[in-house]
C-alpha cells in the first residue's frame, strides 16, 4: 500500500490506459500529453478501458516505482471521459477509488483541518 508521505498530489488520467505501458511509457504520457513533470513528488494513476487494473507511477530520489493494482472481481469507480487533462484528486479521493468507491463521496464527512484543541 501507498505510504502517506511522499507524494504532494495525485493526478488521474481519465478514461482507458493501454496496460502493456510500463515506466517509460507512462512517464512519456506525463511529460508530452499531461505537461506535467514525471519526476515530481506526485503520483500519476492509469486505468484500463475494462476498469479493473491500476497502474501508479511514482518518482522516488533516485527511481521510479511502479504501483500495480489487479481487482479479482469487481471494477474501480473510474472517470471515463478521455481528455487530455488529467483530474487532480486528493489522498482521500484515492483512497476511496482504490476500495472501490466513487472519488465524488456525497455522504462523506467534510476534511478539517485543526490548529488547536478547544
Amino acid at each position: 500500500m501507498l505510504s502517506h508521505t511522499g507524494f504532494e498530489k495525485v493526478y488521474l488520467a481519465c478514461g482507458g490506459t493501454d496496460m502493456r505501458k510500463s515506466i517509460d511509457g507512462l512517464a512519456a504520457i506525463v511529460q508530452e500529453r499531461f505537461a506535467l513533470d514525471p519526476f515530481s513528488s506526485c503520483l500519476f494513476v492509469f486505468c484500463n478501458k475494462d476498469k479493473n487494473k491500476l497502474k501508479i507511477l511514482q518518482w522516488d530520489h533516485n527511481g521510479f516505482w511502479l504501483h500495480y493494482r489487479r481487482l479479482e472481481k469487481g471494477k474501480f469507480q473510474w472517470p471515463g471521459e478521455k481528455n487530455s487533462h488529467p483530474v487532480l484528486i486528493s489522498r482521500r479521493e484515492l483512497h476511496w477509488l482504490l476500495d472501490g468507491l466513487s472519488i465524488r463521496q456525497t455522504q462523506a464527512h467534510q476534511e478539517v483541518t485543526a490548529s488547536t484543541v478547544i
